[in-house]
Order: C-alpha cells, then structure tokens, then sequence
C-alpha cells in the first residue's frame, strides 16, 4: 500500500518525531561520535530503554551509524551518517529557534532556564 503525506514535513516528523530524537540528533550535530553513556550524560531526563529505542529508530531510518568495537568491555559508537548530517541546518535552526523562544518565555516573566546555547557548545568543540 502506497504511504501518502499531505506535505513533506509529515515525512520528516515521521523520522525525527518524538521528544528526544532531536535531542540525540543535535548532540550528534555537535560533537561527532558519542557513546551510550555519554548520551545518558549529555540527556539526563532519558531512560536507558527510551535512549537504546530511539537511537534503533534513527539507525533504522538511516540518519545514525552504530559502530561497536570488539573489546572487553564492550564500546559502542553513535555517528550521523552522511544523510543524517543533510539535516544539520535544521537542527541547528531548532536550536537557535529555541534560544529565541526560551528568550521570550523569560521576558513574559516565565522561570525558564536554558542551560547551554547552541554557540557555546560549537565553541567548545573548536577549543
């Protein structure tokens, strides 16, 4: 049966839908390869069963790669692939989008924090 999207954005919300595949794909955008422990570092509020899930999700979809190292005890490498790195001008739009917004948030008086920006963490990673 044929799949049918009204417009092209239902077909990426498919692929990086979800509160944390963003989250992992950004941090991925920022830092190159990461492992699974330094996920659970970098995203405090995720569970190791939703993290193991999604990082499955977005290898199924093609945008991550996952390279495990035959050594005790085991290490296991996250990655965007190359398609996966076709999406970093929109991750990095959420992001400042997502500075702006928490900006306004703390101008109507709402006690937001945000506690990294997106500069200060490409700026870590030239340093």
């Amino acid at each position: 049966m044929q799949k049918i999207y009204n417009i092209g954005v239902e077909a990426t919300l498919e692929v990086i839908g979800g509160k944390w595949k963003p989250v992992i794909l950004c941090h991925l955008n920022h830092h190159g390869k990461i492992r699974t422990n330094e996920f659970r570092r970098l995203i405090p509020g995720i569970s190791q069963k939703m993290l193991t899930s999604q990082l499955r999700e977005l290898e199924q979809a093609g945008l991550i790669l996952r390279k495990v190292f035959n050594q005790v005890p085991p290490k296991v490498e996250y990655s965007l692939t190359d398609y996966g790195q076709g999406m970093e001008p929109i991750l990095n739009m959420l992001c400042t989008w997502g500075e702006k917004h928490v900006e306004v948030l703390q101008d109507k008086g709402e006690d937001v924090l945000l506690k990294q920006r997106d500069d200060d963490i490409a700026m870590q990673q030239t340093s």
